[in-house]
């Protein structure tokens, strides 16, 4: 009977429901004895928040994972991340797949929802390649971070070693953020090696399936002249800008106050992996809490613009911020429609990216009105700021408020990642799920604007 109820519910409203069981699901795991250490405690509030955390990729926790957690409750995390990152649907695709049933119409349009995709075709095979990507990458980068960690001596057995590679590889490349180090990145300041697997995993994980399918295709499919989509070509285009202004954004601000004593190849790498990590993953080499105030709001700006559609991050996304700013570069120039490389971007899509950055602003606001509503007495607007926009983004820095919040700045971050996880392109979705177009267009008239 439940079942069939379920089924009965637009598709929108039945992701929402898949992603808040799976939420509660893991919260309630999380609080069983046999998930903590001996001696340690959760309270309801914080198993829910590190389980919205973990489904939605973001990284913000208010419990110390490594001294809280046992081995089953860190493999539960695990489930989280490819639970949120891959997307509950893609799961439902293994399961359809493995069992050789048919995928249908219902199916193919929760594919469709929860992938952010505009029509119906080729959903499954998007799926065999994320579901294909996701392993192959996250095995093979298990087996180099564990093989690094014990032949340099991090880990005394290769079980430990490829146990803390499994973890960072997943939590990398899920761009969820959580580590076992107990200091995030910390201790690995002066490791390239690390760095660098690390950042590339992000990337790999940020920049959306979409783009990774046009890559493979290019790169295996046999095509003689293989053309990339715009959207491909906008995605790289906008991940390699905001990668390079973050970049030097922070390095700007942090070489002589952070990064004071670091070597100047030392602070390049890490204000490019800050940039990195920024936009989706929470990672870090560099203590938040010491940063520039400058440094905290461009990385907060980056942080709510996010990663791309279709991918393990949240923000208001690349491709909205970009065809914003065709836009008003099409309107400066007193042309009607905004155009990049030979193609003309649709009024639809200007004004769905308009929409979604102004919603994303208005949730934020929200966020950081009830945050300083409730923590004003604690903690200034740097840092509610910053909290707020991690936890939009689904990125997880912190200056290390988190875990002295209260319980309505958790709920309130709470349902912030829960938003950002599912995306603005959903949130809308739900709201107009089922509600029939006006068949009726008023008289237009001009009104006076600016």
């Amino acid at each position: 009977m439940m079942l069939k109820k379920l089924l009965k519910m637009p598709a929108s409203r039945l992701i929402i429901v898949s992603y808040t069981i799976g939420i509660l699901l893991i919260a309630v795991l999380l609080k069983l004895p046999i998930s903590l250490k001996p001696g340690a405690t959760i309270s309801y509030v914080d198993a829910l928040f590190t389980s919205a955390s973990a489904v939605s990729v973001t990284g913000l926790t208010t419990v110390s994972i490594k001294d809280t957690l046992s081995g089953f409750g860190i493999g539960v995390l695990i489930v989280a991340f490819q639970f949120g990152g891959i997307g509950v649907m893609t799961l439902g695709s293994f399961y359809w797949l493995l069992f050789r049933q048919e995928i249908g119409l219902l199916q193919r349009k929760l594919i469709m929802i929860d992938q952010n995709r505009n029509n119906l075709s080729g959903l499954v095979q998007l799926m065999q390649l994320v579901l294909g990507f996701t392993l192959i990458i996250e095995a093979i980068s298990m087996v180099a971070f564990g093989s690094y960690f014990y032949f340099t001596g991090e880990y005394g057995s290769i079980g430990s070693a490829l146990y803390y590679g499994m973890f960072h590889a997943i939590s990398s490349f899920t761009n969820a953020g959580f580590d076992l180090f107990g200091n995030s990145m910390l201790g690995y300041t002066d490791d390239y090696f690390v760095q660098a697997l690390t950042m590339f995993l992000i990337v790999l994980g940020g920049i959306g399936f979409p783009v990774l399918a046009e890559v493979r295709e290019y790169l295996w499919g046999g095509h003689a002249n293989y053309r990339f989509s715009l959207f491909t070509k906008l995605t790289v285009l906008m991940t390699g800008v905001l990668l390079l202004v973050g970049a030097l954004g922070i390095w700007l601000t942090e070489r002589s106050h952070a990064m004071t004593g670091m070597s100047w190849h030392g602070k390049i790498l890490s204000a490019l992996f800050t940039s990195v990590t920024s936009r989706s993953a929470g990672l870090t080499t560099l203590d938040v809490s010491t940063l520039t105030e400058a440094s905290l709001l461009l990385i907060s700006v980056l942080m709510f613009i996010g990663a791309s559609p279709s991918s393990m991050g949240g923000g208001v996304r690349t491709t909205t911020v970009i065809v914003i700013l065709l836009t008003l570069i099409s309107y400066a120039r007193g042309e009607k429609e905004p155009r990049i490389f030979r193609k003309t971007i649709s009024q639809e899509d200007s004004l769905k990216s308009f929409v979604f950055f102004l919603t994303g602003i208005g949730l934020v606001l929200a966020g950081i009105f009830t945050l300083l509503s409730a923590e004003s007495d604690h903690w200034g607007i740097s840092a509610i700021l910053f909290e707020v926009a991690s936890a939009f983004g689904t990125c997880g820095l912190s200056t290390g408020i988190t875990s002295e919040l209260g319980v309505t700045s958790k709920i309130t971050l709470i349902l912030l990642m829960f938003i950002g996880r599912i995306g603005l392109f959903l949130f809308y979705t739900l709201m107009t799920n089922g509600k029939k177009k006006p068949l009726i267009r008023y008289p237009e008239e001009k009104l006076i604007i600016g």
